[in-house]
């Protein structure tokens, strides 16, 4: 094991050597490439083999984030450092020990942010505490965002970024046993649009394989059908004065770009007679069921047993659009007015606002526009994808993180994003600071000590320690002060949409 003392280890890769940094007991590599850059030729196409190197290549700093949309509801998009560079596509490894014969379970991280922006380099995916205290090989990678990653145009492939992914859960297949690593123990994690990446995974024929396990937190229930995602490139092109082709927009700065897809964001309630509810979301990216690199929506996939072969945790906060009402400065203002309009627009079946109304009759306004997106968004995809892995033959375990965080005067309450910082012990970075805050470790410390040996210990067993997913009994694991493991808590909710299909977002018209 690596002591502060110890040399600077070196591993052997297909593509050459790296050299990495002895940091607490931990070897830890930093901005591998698991591809070539995506540039000059290689804009907008499916990542290519990374050329190997001569010598001694050094691993000490994280590689270039993606360009990226650095806002999300007009606020800045966090503790991401726009580096000099192309080498978007890199992977960072974090081991207790680099032995080939250690063949520790990996666990490979796929960060969130909307499709738009993110980094794996983030303070706040700092994994020395997941791979110390979990004995693990941690994985983290950056992959392709935006109009660069997502948008649907001519002459290139859909879902770049995450062929991105497939790409760097190759580089592990290929090369992680050098790290201390089992690459037939990979389980596959992701927060948010992480999450909706991992859920796309499963479903993915070019990423059958590549991982035995999967982690899903706060599943995003946006995929785009082709035809809506073509029609979001052509808004998002139009806005750069372009046409939606790969040709067209390779002629611009990939660092300009993101300035479209700001663009765009402002004015997309304009689209809503085209694009329905996600005209009212904060991006303009989801993955495309494009029908050859994503055949079908994760439900549907999983349904009919795509994912049979991998162990599912699914699961989300119970108070998941909070964080976006604070974004959106909305937080106690709500009108009635826009209460409706949220209920008409994101509530299930021909009537969602009667529905809701009469399933809450004592919520006010806020609570039902928040509750009606925490549903819509998160809570609901989110139970249906581990529904749909049981009844496609495979094993899911369900939760629910209810803690009722003090920070920020406890208005955040279960909200989106608290789950990372617990997870990673990470309490004075990236979302921490705002939803647990510097006053309140003690009290996160009791809720890391509930997620991070399940999450661990899944990936060593395939066993999170509470029963899977059962239709009949619907168990559930609490992450609360106590925890528990109850039915599902959401019942009210659930039954609201149980009819509801969770599949590609259509084009409304033409």
């Amino acid at each position: 094991m690596p002591t502060a003392e110890s040399p600077d280890p070196q591993v052997r890769t297909a593509a050459g050597v790296v050299r990495g940094r002895a940091e607490g007991g931990l070897a830890v590599f930093r901005g591998i490439p698991y591809a070539e850059p995506p540039v000059g030729e290689a804009r907008f196409q499916a990542p290519r083999p990374v050329r190997g190197w001569d010598g001694v290549r050094e691993a000490a700093a994280f590689g270039p984030p993606a360009p990226q949309d650095m806002t999300m509801a007009g606020r800045d998009g966090g503790d991401v450092s726009m580096a000099a560079g192309d080498d978007w596509l890199t992977v960072n490894v974090w081991t207790p020990d680099p032995d080939p014969a250690a063949r520790r379970p990996v666990l490979v991280w796929i960060h969130g942010g909307a499709y738009k922006l993110g980094f794996s380099g983030s303070p706040g995916y700092d994994a020395r505490h997941l791979a110390r205290d979990g004995d693990l090989v941690f994985v983290s990678l950056n992959y392709r965002l935006g109009i660069e990653g997502f948008a649907r145009v001519d002459g290139a492939p859909a879902n770049r970024g995450l062929l991105d992914q497939v790409a760097a859960l190759e580089w592990v297949r290929e090369n992680i046993t050098a790290f201390g690593g089992d690459p037939g123990q990979v389980t596959v994690a992701g927060d948010s649009a992480g999450a909706g990446c991992v859920a796309a995974l499963m479903a993915m024929p070019s990423a059958a394989g590549l991982f035995r396990r999967a982690i899903g937190q706060s599943v995003p229930g946006t995929f785009f059908s082709d035809a809506l995602a073509r029609d979001v490139a052509a808004a998002l092109a139009a806005e750069a004065g372009l046409r939606p082709t790969a040709g067209e927009l390779s002629a611009v700065d990939p660092r300009r770009l993101p300035a479209a897809g700001q663009a765009l964001e402002s004015k997309m309630p304009r689209y809503e007679g085209r694009w329905g509810a996600p005209a009212h979301t904060l991006t303009a990216y989801s993955p495309v069921v494009d029908g050859e690199v994503l055949p079908q929506a994760p439900w549907q996939a999983l349904a009919g047993g795509a994912g049979r072969d991998v162990e599912l945790i699914a699961g989300h906060n119970r108070d998941e659009f909070r964080l976006f009402l604070l974004f959106s400065g909305k937080l106690g203002k709500v009108t009635e007015d826009e209460a409706a309009q949220a209920l008409r627009l994101f509530g299930p079946g021909e009537d969602g606002e009667r529905a809701y109304r009469a399933a809450f009759p004592d919520a006010s306004a806020e609570e039902l526009y928040e509750l009606v997106q925490s549903d819509w968004l998160f809570r609901m995809p989110t139970l249906r994808l581990a529904e749909a892995q049981a009844a496609g033959g495979g094993r899911a375990y369900l939760y629910e993180l209810a803690w009722q965080s003090p920070g920020s005067g406890g208005m955040m309450r279960a909200c989106h994003g608290l789950d990372g910082p617990l997870l990673f012990g990470t309490y004075d970075a990236h979302l921490g600071p705002m939803t647990i805050g510097p006053d309140h470790t003690d009290a996160a410390r009791d809720l890391t000590s509930q997620i991070r040996p399940a999450w661990t210990s899944f990936a060593a067993s395939g066993d999170p320690g509470w029963p899977a997913h059962d239709p009949s009994e619907r168990l559930t694991r609490i992450f609360d002060t106590p925890p528990s493991v109850t039915a599902y808590p959401e019942e009210t909710s659930r039954r609201l949409w149980q009819d509801h299909v969770f599949g590609a977002l259509p084009l409304l018209t033409a």
